[in-house]
């Protein structure tokens, strides 16, 4: 009962044992999804999708994954469409939102917007992306990948590449990941080297941390790759400088373990090379695919329905 009603804002809210049993729950539903039973689940409730920031797959798998569930999807994923544009505040969006709809889906790019769009809900909010902030439901069907590539996550090394000041994704993933027993290495540009606390962070839980600006794929059983994201860079020559300092291709691929998985939240804009998509290496695709099965758990945790 306690995940009934709860507000799912960031990943560093939820323990080990949490984000296991989201995982364990995802991977019943992955079973479930044919089954006539699961298509009822959410009969008569209503998601509320809220992205006041471009959204493909994250907007997209939440209205599939109510709509598997039974339930209904209204919402808007265009700022101009939307009150804000005349002024409205979060907090009145919201207040007026939690009686229309059963959950809430919100994606702004203003940081700490969820959480505060959760103090003026009545229904559970799902952060759908804040800003540079966290993104905890990506970080679920990321883990969610990785665990069904590899039966588990500790014992692993992760190789994260590209945008980690910025990147969300890399954010949460990280403050997700420090709770196993991995080894990290980061690379990046200079410009866009992870925030110190976060390193910090995983130096004091004693997480092995390597950072390099050089790209090297060696060692590594998971290489997760994020876009240089120029709609965060508040200098656009800052953008211009980093945008392809990265590339992963072919040639990339001799380093790697020969079980090895690459990862990528995606969009991808040219930091993977396509010919990678046909290399036994790739599963962003499939990772994307994950999002409908773990976003269907969650949607189910937090709207007090028991599918197991």
């Amino acid at each position: 009962m306690k995940w009934t009603k709860k507000h799912i804002i960031s990943i560093n809210d939820f323990s080990r044992d949490e984000i296991d049993f989201v995982l364990e729950k995802s991977e019943l539903m992955e079973k479930k999804l044919k089954d006539s039973k699961t298509s009822s689940l959410m009969n008569g409730r209503i998601l509320a999708n809220l992205f006041f920031e471009p959204s493909t797959r994250t907007r997209m798998s939440f209205e599939v994954a109510m709509k598997r569930l039974g339930g209904m999807t209204v919402g808007f994923d265009d700022l101009s469409v939307s009150s804000e544009v005349k002024g409205e505040t979060i907090a009145d969006t919201i207040r007026v939102v939690s009686d229309y709809a059963d959950v809430v889906v919100m994606r702004h790019p203003v940081e700490g917007s969820a959480m505060l769009a959760s103090e003026y809900c009545n229904s559970p909010v799902i952060n759908g992306g804040d800003g540079a902030n966290q993104h905890p439901t990506q970080t679920l069907l990321d883990l969610y990948t990785i665990k069904k590539e590899f039966g588990g996550l500790d014992g692993l090394d992760l190789c994260i590449v590209g945008d980690l000041k910025y990147g969300r994704t890399v954010h949460s993933l990280t403050s997700a990941i420090e709770k196993y027993d991995v080894k990290l290495k980061f690379i990046s540009p200079k410009e866009l080297k992870a925030p110190r606390q976060m390193i910090k962070s995983l130096v004091d839980r004693r997480i092995p941390v390597k950072e390099s600006t050089k790209l090297n794929l060696r060692d590594s059983d998971v290489v997760y790759v994020t876009r240089i994201q120029k709609e965060r860079f508040p200098d656009p020559q800052e953008y211009m400088r980093v945008k392809d300092a990265f590339i992963i291709d072919q040639r990339s691929l001799e380093a790697l373990r020969d079980t090895a998985i690459i990862m990528h939240p995606l969009p991808r804009v040219s930091e993977i090379s396509a010919g990678v998509d046909e290399t036994k290496y790739a599963r962003y695709f499939e990772q994307a695919k994950n999002g409908i099965p773990v976003r269907m758990a969650l949607l189910c945790l937090v709207s007090g329905i028991k599918f197991w």
